[in-house]
């Protein structure tokens, strides 16, 4: 998969695709119906598979101070569209030009004369251009008129109604990852490298992998049985495990993080990207009344997710 930042400076080898438009925090189910119908008229007219998105997020840009709300950050998306078999990312530095664009600007100038897109699929409750006033009606319109094609995708309804980000979300601060994967249609994934812990749990005898979950939507804190990918490296692989998402209540810790155990592990992580996917949530963080409390708490949370993984 190639990936494009810039819409003036474009080879001839990166325009021409068939492209779903839309921020695709998630990537969840309603993303990939987009994407399913790009890939559709993509292959009716010999175009190549694209995905038009935004760095940073629009919310992010207008309202910078406002809490973390992303399900994914930017490499994470792109690792899970390129599963998807998408070819060409078009992650659009969205900046005070590009929001400053009219809708028959984007139009012209970045959809028509800068990616030479063929097709465009959005979904129903899409709108573009300075301020969001571009309708998905002016959007077909504008196609009409400069030469490209456009579909609509339907809103995509769950068992618990609309499938979208906003619902991923409220299931996540609710300890439900399940129905959060049954919107996303994969488990949620918290992706990042490897830092530097104070290595407590080594002490206790449950060496754990600490990443930083700075920037995204906080997950429930407490206790989850996960799976964990390491990307890269002589690890490389899939592995079970139990995590903690927070902020470490028993050593009076502030800053929210993930440390994450690794069954039957040996070896380095230090560095190493990882992806962790969220299955159960098993119990809230609690303070203990000593250590010896917790490692047994500790012990009872791995047989728990142990018992939980074996079973999918």
């Amino acid at each position: 998969m190639r990936i494009i930042r810039d819409y003036i400076f474009v080879t001839d080898t990166d325009r021409g695709a068939s492209a779903a438009i839309g921020n695709f925090d998630g990537v969840h189910l309603g993303h990939q119906s987009v994407i399913d119908i790009a890939r559709r008229e993509g292959a009716k007219i010999g175009a190549p598979l694209g995905v038009m998105t935004f760095e940073p997020h629009p919310r992010q840009y207008f309202a910078p101070k406002a809490p973390a709300f992303r399900l994914m950050g930017r490499k994470a998306r792109a690792h899970r569209l390129e599963k998807l078999g998408v070819e060409r990312l078009y992650e659009l530095n969205f900046n005070a030009a590009l929001s400053a664009l009219s809708p028959e600007d984007f139009a012209r100038r970045v959809i028509h004369e800068g990616l030479g897109l063929r097709h465009v699929v959005v979904g129903a409750d899409f709108c573009f251009g300075q301020g969001r006033a571009g309708t998905v009606k002016e959007l077909k319109h504008f196609g009409d008129a400069l030469g490209f094609g456009v579909s609509v995708a339907e809103l995509l309804e769950g068992d618990t109604g609309e499938v979208s980000s906003t619902a991923i979300r409220n299931a996540l601060t609710d300890g439900r990852p399940r129905d959060a994967a049954a919107m996303l249609g994969h488990w949620h994934r918290i992706e990042g490298n490897v830092v530097g812990g104070e290595q407590r749990g080594r002490e206790l005898g449950y060496p754990t992998a600490n990443m930083s979950i700075d920037g995204l939507h906080p997950p429930k804190f407490g206790v989850y049985a996960v799976l964990v990918d390491v990307l890269e490296g002589p690890h490389k692989g899939t592995y079970h495990g139990a995590a903690s998402i927070g902020v470490r209540p028993m050593f009076n810790g502030e800053v929210p993080n993930l440390e994450t155990f690794l069954f039957d592990f040996k070896g380095d992580l230090y560095g190493a990207p990882l992806s962790i996917g969220l299955v159960d949530y098993l119990r809230p963080e609690l303070k203990f009344d000593g250590l010896d409390a917790l490692i047994v708490q500790m012990d009872a949370d791995c047989d728990k997710a142990r018992q939980i993984l074996m079973a999918l």
